[in-house]
């Protein structure tokens, strides 16, 4: 299935119980509403089709796997309850990972920023090159990771999400990503990246799809009061970006 959206895409694919689903943007795969809504309504339906036995998660390109939340969006947003439906659609695509009945693997070929950490730290198992750079960007924007920080504290941690968060121009590497938790793997070459990925998912594709789906409820414990937190999240979020700091900090990074 092709899900076309104007400057960008969602893809799902399924073969031999592997259902691929990638996104794309030309902005470094950043996420705009549009996207997110996709990629949620991909990963339900993989979640509830019968011939997928695993998820793989991915962007287009090799240098980022994902952006984070689209700059133009973000200064579109006007009023409190625009900024709550944008922030939202991560809040949807997070939850969806995490109710998800079939475990998700994450391709991560590049930089991840903000939202795109969030994404990895939701997935099962991450998989990624030693490009793959992340950052918690968000609170150089005026606002913070509130919606993403469940997903990410959970996998590394409340002393390494608050390192990310509050040096929010830092970069860290990817063999930080691995030592956290974050990346479960990590690997030199795209090659040798696509074929941990492959090797995995075609295991997993043969292994029993009762026994994976009870594994992942033991690995999501305690988290089925998510649907609202990640919603009064997301109002903190909405609230926030539309406050004149936000809108100036946005606009000075898009002309770096």
């Amino acid at each position: 299935m092709i899900q076309q959206i104007k400057d960008g895409h969602v893809n799902s694919e399924t073969h031999n119980g592997i259902t691929t689903i990638e996104f794309f943007h030309p902005q470094s795969n950043s996420l705009p509403g549009k996207i997110l809504e996709e990629l949620t309504k991909e990963i339900h339906f993989a979640g509830t089709h019968n011939e997928t036995k695993v998820i793989v998660l991915k962007s287009s390109g090799d240098k980022t796997f994902c952006a984070g939340a689209s700059f133009e969006e973000l200064l579109q947003i006007g009023n409190e309850k625009e900024g709550f439906e944008f922030f939202s659609g991560f809040a949807n695509v997070i939850n969806a990972m995490r109710k998800c009945p079939k475990l998700i693997i994450a391709r991560i070929q590049g930089k991840c920023v903000g939202g795109g950490v969030g994404i990895a730290a939701a997935a099962d198992y991450a998989i990624a090159h030693n490009n793959s750079d992340i950052k918690l960007s968000e609170l150089a924007l005026g606002i913070g990771p509130f919606v993403v920080g469940p997903a990410v504290e959970r996998k590394i941690g409340i002393a390494a999400f608050s390192a990310l968060a509050i040096d929010a121009t830092m970069w860290r590497n990817s063999e930080w990503a691995k030592r956290k938790g974050l990346f479960a793997e990590v690997h030199e070459t795209i090659e040798n990246l696509d074929e941990s990925v492959s090797r995995l998912a075609h295991s997993l594709a043969h292994s029993s799809p009762i026994a994976m789906s009870e594994l992942k409820k033991i690995f999501w414990k305690d988290t089925d009061h998510w649907d609202e937190l990640l919603k009064t999240r997301a109002m903190i979020s909405g609230r926030e970006i539309i406050s004149d700091f936000s809108k100036e900090a946005i606009k000075k990074i898009k002309l770096k």
